[in-house]
């Protein structure tokens, strides 16, 4: 089962509150998923897919670092198997202003929402666009 979106525009949830994207910060210590997935998307872009990003973020939070390859591996196998939330869900869109793009492989980009870039893709026949999910029911 392919988790990745192609050719696509995450924008930011009608209810985010933020005016222009912002860096997340970890709380109490430790990294939120919004943290670890900012770190692994920034500077990094249309390197990693939807399924490396959603893997990859419970992976950090689970403290496994000892993992051999092989037990990565069936877990990732593992955790794809089941349903995942997609980045639809992340906080990034949701409550920081990063939208995601999506290219024809399959690979993320965070996009912030205040830039050309953005208004760009927006405007563009392109890509299909998809909205972040709202925080709240309307």
């Amino acid at each position: 089962m392919d988790l990745n979106y192609y050719d696509t525009l995450i924008t930011v949830a009608d209810d985010c509150r933020a005016t222009e994207s912002t860096v997340p910060v970890a709380r109490g210590g430790k990294k939120t998923v919004a943290v670890l997935q900012y770190e692994m998307l920034e500077g990094h872009p249309y390197v990693l897919t939807q399924e490396d990003v959603l893997f990859e973020s419970w992976f950090r939070r689970q403290d496994l670092s000892g993992a051999s390859e092989g037990e990565v591996a069936r877990l990732r196998a593992e955790f794809l198997s089941k349903p995942q939330a997609c980045l639809r869900s992340s906080p990034l869109p949701k409550q920081y202003g990063w939208g995601f793009v999506f290219d024809g492989e399959g690979r993320v980009a965070l996009c912030p929402m205040e830039s050309e870039e953005y208004r760009a893709l927006l405007a563009g026949a392109r890509l299909t666009v998809l909205k972040a999910m709202r925080s709240k029911r309307a």
